[in-house]
C-alpha cells in the first residue's frame, strides 16, 4: 500500500488520473456527434460501424489483461504506457487521411483507453484504505456522468466549425482535444505516481491473454453490428447473418473452454479462477453484467426519445439529460463520503438499486404526450439511484481481495460490466428495430414517404424499408434538410397551387411524424421493461451479498505531513 504518501501526492496523482479518465469517458460521448461529419467527408457510410466497433473492441480485450499487467509490473508504468497511447491514438486519429487510417487508430485509442480505464479504479485501492475509497470512487463515478453530457455537446460544438487557437475546428478536433489533457496528466502520473508494483517475478500469462483476446474480440464482433461489418463477406459468401453468429458465438464457447483450461495451468492467470469460489466476486459480477445490460443498454435512447419527441437536436438532447447527470454526481460524490466515514456500503447499494430499478419502470410510462418535466423527475430519481449504485460496485468487489490481486478483481468488474452493456445494446436495439417495425405497419405506402422516394437525396440517407431509416428520417436536422428541399421545390409552383402543395406536405409530415413517435415510443417501453427486470434481477444479487465492513488505515499507514 501507499498510504504514507502525503495528502498533497495522493490528490496530484489523482487529479492526473481522472483527467485520463474523463478523456476515455469523455471518447465513448464525443465521436456520436462527428461520425456524420466523418462518413460524408470519407465518403464511407459502410465503414462507419468500424469506427466505433473498433475502439470498443480493443478496449474489452485490453481491461481484463492490463488489470493484470498492472498487478505484476506496476500501475505507475501501465498508466504511463495507456495515457500515451491514447495520447497518441488521438492524434494520429485526427490527422487520419482516409477511413482505414482512422479505423486503425481508433483501435489503437481503444487500447489505450482499455489500459486507462483498467487502473483508474484500481489505483484508488493503492493510495487508499478500504474506508477511505468511497469517496474517490464518487468522485470517478461523477466524471463518468459529468462526461456524458460534455461528450455531445463539446463533439458537436467542435464539429460544427469554431475558431480555435486561431484555427477553424471540425470533426478532427474531437480528437486533437485529448492530446493536451493527455499530456499533461503524463507528466504529472510520471513525476508523482510510485509504481505500485506487488510482484517481483511477474510470469505473463501470454497463451491467456490470446485466447481470452481471441474470445472476447469475437464476442463483440458477433454481437456489435454483425450484418453491418460483414456486409461484404455474407454478401460474397450468401451465407445467413443468423448462420455466421452461430459460428461465432460457438468459437467464442470454444475459447471460453480453452481459457479456463490454460488458466488452471497458468502459474500467474490472466484472472484467476479461483476469484470465482468467491460468492461475494460472482454475485458481483453477475450485478455488474446486470447493471451493463440494464442502464447503459437502454439509458442511451433517451436521448433519441429526446429527438423524436421533443424535436430536440442532439445538443438539446444531451442537455436535457442534465437532471439525471445531476442525480448521478450529487448521490455519487454524497454517498462516497458517508461510507467513508460508517466503513459501510451494502446498504447503499441496495437503496441505489431499490430507486434506480423503481425510476427504470417509471420509464415504461413515458408516452409521446409526456411532458419533459415528468421525464426530468424520473431522470432525476434513476440518476440518484445509479450514482449511488456505480462506484460502490467497484468498491465492493476491491473489499474482496488483497492489494496483489487488486488490479485483476477491480478490472474484472469493469470487463463484465461492458460486456453487459455491448450485449445489452445489441439485444435492445434489435428489439427496438423489430418494435417499430410491428408498429409502422405498411408506412412505406405513406404519402410522406412515397413523396420522399422520388427524392435522389434520400437514398443517401439509407433504405426507406430500414426502421433506422425511418428513424433518422423524422430527426430534427434530416427533417430541415428535407424540409428546405420541398420548399425550394415550392417555389417553382405558381402562387394559388403553392399554398396547397406546401400545406398538404406539412400535414403529411406532421402525420408521418406522428405515427413514427408513437411506434419509436411503443417499442422503447418494451425495452424498459425488459430492462427493470434485469434491474430487479440485479437487486436481488445486491440483497444476497455478505458484507465485509471497509477496514481503516493503521496508524502507520497515515500519510506524513
Amino acid at each position: 500500500m501507499h498510504h504514507h504518501l502525503t495528502l498533497r501526492s495522493k490528490l496530484i496523482i489523482m487529479i492526473s488520473v481522472m483527467a485520463s479518465m474523463f478523456l476515455v469517458a469523455l471518447d465513448q460521448t464525443i465521436i456520436a456527434t462527428a461520425l456524420g461529419k466523418i462518413v460524408e467527408q470519407f465518403n464511407a457510410f459502410d465503414s462507419l460501424s468500424w469506427v466505433v466497433t473498433a475502439y470498443l473492441v480493443t478496449t474489452t480485450i485490453t481491461v481484463p489483461i492490463a488489470g493484470k499487467l498492472s498487478d505484476q509490473f506496476g500501475r505507475r508504468i501501465m498508466l504511463l504506457i495507456g495515457v500515451a497511447i491514447f495520447t497518441i491514438g488521438s492524434l494520429s486519429s485526427g490527422l487520419s487521411g482516409n477511413i482505414t487510417d482512422l479505423i486503425m487508430w481508433r483501435a489503437m485509442q481503444g487500447i489505450g483507453g482499455g489500459i486507462i480505464t483498467a487502473n483508474a479504479f484500481t489505483i484508488v485501492g493503492d493510495l487508499f484504505a478500504a474506508r477511505e475509497r468511497g469517496k474517490w470512487q464518487g468522485l470517478i463515478g461523477a466524471v463518468f456522468g459529468l462526461s456524458s453530457v460534455i461528450g455531445p455537446l463539446l463533439g458537436g460544438w467542435l464539429t460544427d466549425g469554431q475558431h480555435l487557437f486561431g484555427a477553424i475546428t471540425d470533426w478532427r478536433w474531437t480528437f486533437f482535444i485529448n492530446v493536451p489533457v493527455g499530456i499533461v496528466a503524463f507528466v504529472l502520473i510520471s513525476l508523482y505516481s510510485p509504481a505500485f508494483r506487488h510482484d517481483n517475478k511477474p510470469a505473463v500469462d501470454y497463451l491467456g491473454a490470446a485466447v481470452l483476446a481471441l474470445g472476447l474480440g469475437t464476442l463483440i464482433l458477433a454481437v456489435d453490428n454483425t450484418d453491418t461489418i460483414f456486409a461484404s463477406f455474407l454478401s460474397s459468401t450468401g451465407m445467413a447473418v443468423g448462420t455466421l453468429k452461430l459460428i461465432m458465438f460457438s468459437f467464442v464457447a470454444a475459447m471460453i473452454a480453452l481459457f479456463i483450461f490454460v488458466e488452471r495451468r497458468a502459474k500467474q492467470p490472466i484472472l484467476p479462477l479461483h476469484f470465482f469460489k468467491n460468492r461475494n466476486f460472482v454475485l458481483i459480477m453477475t450485478i455488474a453484467t446486470l447493471f451493463g445490460s440494464a442502464f447503459m443498454g437502454s439509458i442511451l435512447y433517451l436521448t433519441q426519445f429526446n429527438q423524436q419527441v421533443f424535436g430536440a437536436t442532439p445538443t438539446q438532447s444531451g442537455l436535457m439529460l442534465l437532471p439525471m447527470v445531476g442525480g448521478i454526481m450529487v448521490s455519487s460524490i454524497g454517498a462516497g463520503q458517508i461510507i467513508s466515514r460508517i466503513g459501510r456500503y451494502k446498504i447503499f447499494m441496495q437503496v441505489g438499486f431499490v430507486v434506480s430499478t423503481t425510476a427504470m419502470f417509471f420509464l415504461t410510462s413515458l408516452t409521446p404526450e409526456s411532458g419533459y418535466g415528468y421525464e426530468s423527475i424520473i431522470m432525476i430519481a434513476l440518476g440518484l439511484g445509479m450514482g449511488v449504485a456505480m462506484p460502490v460496485i467497484n468498491l465492493a468487489v476491491q473489499n474482496e481481495f488483497e492489494m496483489s490481486e487488486l488490479g485483476a478483481a477491480t478490472s474484472s468488474s469493469q470487463l463484465f460490466r461492458s460486456l453487459g452493456s455491448t450485449i445489452g445494446t445489441a439485444v435492445f436495439g434489435a428489439m427496438l428495430t423489430a418494435g417499430i417495425v410491428a408498429h409502422l405497419g405498411d408506412i412505406q405506402q405513406s404519402a410522406y414517404l412515397q413523396m420522399l422516394s422520388k427524392s435522389p437525396e434520400i437514398s443517401k440517407i439509407g433504405s426507406l424499408s430500414d426502421a433506422n431509416t425511418i428513424l433518422r428520417i423524422n430527426m430534427p436536422d434530416t427533417k430541415s434538410v428535407i424540409t428546405s428541399a420541398a420548399e425550394a421545390n415550392f417555389a417553382q409552383i405558381p402562387l394559388p397551387a403553392r399554398t396547397t402543395v406546401e400545406q398538404q406536405f406539412k400535414t403529411n409530415q406532421n402525420q408521418f411524424a406522428s405515427t413514427v413517435t408513437h411506434a419509436f415510443s411503443y417499442s422503447l417501453q418494451r425495452i424498459f421493461i425488459v430492462a427493470g427486470g434485469l434491474m430487479v434481477a440485479a437487486t436481488i444479487g445486491v440483497f444476497a451479498l455478505k458484507e465485509r465492513v471497509l477496514r481503516s488505515a493503521k496508524p502507520e499507514e497515515t500519510p506524513g505531513e
